[in-house]
């Protein structure tokens, strides 16, 4: 609540705060729980705390954080400017989990890339990846730390892509991801899973990735 106070404006860069005793009377919880609140917001540079003077709303750089998630194929396929694609791991023969096996008809066997996408050295999106063994050997090994995971797929002269699925959910991290993006298990998270059919109706790829719910983003042109 007090984050949002900041984002949106009312609670002004400069300006001071309410006291903790305040505070406590207004939400109807301890000064502890308070006081607790505040040190987040101290360290994540939100506000500076001065003895004897109170607590101050703190200026920040404008940075840009946001990672805007594309509801367009072709946007999909773009990468995120300034972005680095880390490959955590690479597993051979892997399993599709069951619950997406209605999408399109399963492979025999997939290839499952964990993968972490940062941009200043900050982590935005854990996803995990996973690509039809058939159409693995047309698609080069340095594509993994390169291209968006459709791209990975669209880029595949050999194959015709007939549908391609987008879903968002809003949720909580485990302990992993929560640890990949260095945020705490309370953070809500974006959940996009992504999936791609091609014209034989196997399903050649399906990502869930899991973004920062700090910096994510949709737009939606109405």
């Amino acid at each position: 609540m007090f984050r949002r106070r900041i984002d949106t404006g009312e609670w002004k860069t400069g300006q001071q705060i309410p006291t903790v005793e305040e505070l406590a009377r207004e939400c109807g919880v301890a000064t502890m729980t308070i006081r607790q609140a505040l040190n987040i917001l101290e360290q994540e540079g939100l506000i500076e705390r001065f003895r004897a003077k109170g607590t101050f709303v703190k200026e920040r750089p404008k940075q840009d954080l946001w990672c805007q998630v594309q509801t367009d194929f072709s946007g999909l396929l773009i990468g995120r400017d300034g972005a680095e694609i880390e490959v955590l791991s690479i597993e051979p023969g892997a399993s599709l989990p069951m619950r997406h096996s209605d999408i399109g008809r399963c492979a025999e066997s997939y290839r499952h890339l964990r993968r972490r996408h940062t941009r200043d050295g900050k982590a935005f999106l854990l996803a995990d990846v996973f690509i039809s063994e058939r159409i693995l050997p047309l698609i080069p090994e340095a594509d993994f730390s390169r291209k968006t995971a459709l791209r990975l797929v669209a880029d595949v002269a050999q194959l015709t892509i007939a549908q391609a699925h987008q879903t968002l959910t809003i949720g909580m991290p485990d302990m992993v991801v929560a640890e990949m993006l260095n945020i705490s298990l309370t953070d809500p998270i974006a959940r996009v899973e992504r999936s791609a059919v091609d014209e034989t109706g196997e399903l050649v790829l399906f990502a869930d990735g899991f973004y920062r719910g700090d910096q994510v983003r949709i737009d939606f042109k109405l």
